[in-house]
């Protein structure tokens, strides 16, 4: 099975296998933005005490004492939080499903929709930091969704599924108010050859990923502490299914996770 081995993103730490909390992107997102993070999936033990040990984690990261749950009351929102106590929060989205008009965009201080949805390369280019407060940053990367296509990647050159190409294209073109054509819900023919292709498309993207994050690297503070994360997992045909959402399946929900401070 080939694999991306990311070598840029091994210098924050060692790569994990863990659990989203959810099997596709708005909810994902929502529960990352609770600052609740890809889960261990832990055995014995209850859901409380882990919530618990996991937010105690926020005081290395965020170089302070007592942050724990109860912190984020009543907001229950990391970015509200993050305010109260001085960061500036931003927020540069890849994916429609999370632009500015939705739930999510709350205290945040900027919130902006990328044009394309695949080219974090762009983002960096975006971001900003206060000499006079810290900053909070929640990328949305797109270029692991469907179709698994690179920022210099001409359109017509896209593998395309029926229905989900339809409904992809549709939402880049027009976030709001739009309607879909009667071909683009057609239901989707699969094959494992092409569940095949398109798994390896997502193995490059995230082999080119790594090579943009090195530029990340080179881009933010010292002493920046950054998490890069996956929202959910994918399928390439595992037991007859393909992509993420309503699915209940372990590998829409295994993600990979690294955590670490650059210095």
């Amino acid at each position: 099975m080939m694999t991306a081995s990311p070598a840029t993103l091994a210098r924050l730490g060692t790569i994990e296998r863990r659990w989203s909390y959810a099997s596709w992107t708005s909810p994902s997102h929502y529960n990352l933005l609770l600052g609740l993070l890809p889960h261990h999936s832990p055995s014995q033990v209850y859901a409380s005490e882990y919530y618990k040990r996991d937010f105690l984690r926020y005081c290395e990261r965020l170089g302070r004492d007592g942050i724990e749950f109860k912190s984020l009351l009543p907001s229950l929102y990391l970015p509200t939080f993050l305010k109260k106590i001085g960061y500036q929060t931003n927020a540069l989205v890849s994916l429609p499903v999370l632009n500015p008009a939705t739930i999510l965009n709350r205290d945040f201080d900027r919130f902006e929709l990328m044009p394309t949805h695949n080219d974090m390369e762009a983002m960096i280019d975006r971001l900003t930091f206060s000499e006079d407060r810290p900053s909070f940053y929640i990328l949305n990367v797109g270029e692991t969704h469907y179709p698994y296509a690179l920022p210099d990647e001409d359109p017509v050159e896209w593998p395309v599924i029926s229905g989900v190409h339809g409904v992809f294209r549709h939402l880049d073109e027009q976030v709001v108010g739009g309607r879909l054509r009667e071909q683009d819900v057609e239901c989707p023919v699969f094959d494992q050859a092409k569940l095949d292709r398109l798994r390896l498309r997502q193995v490059e993207a995230v082999r080119y990923l790594d090579g943009v994050f090195a530029k990340l690297f080179d881009t933010v503070p010292e002493n920046t502490y950054i998490t890069v994360t996956a929202d959910h997992g994918e399928l390439f045909g595992e037991d007859g299914y393909f992509g993420h959402g309503p699915v209940h399946h372990d590998k829409v929900f295994e993600v990979p996770f690294v955590e670490g401070k650059l210095r």
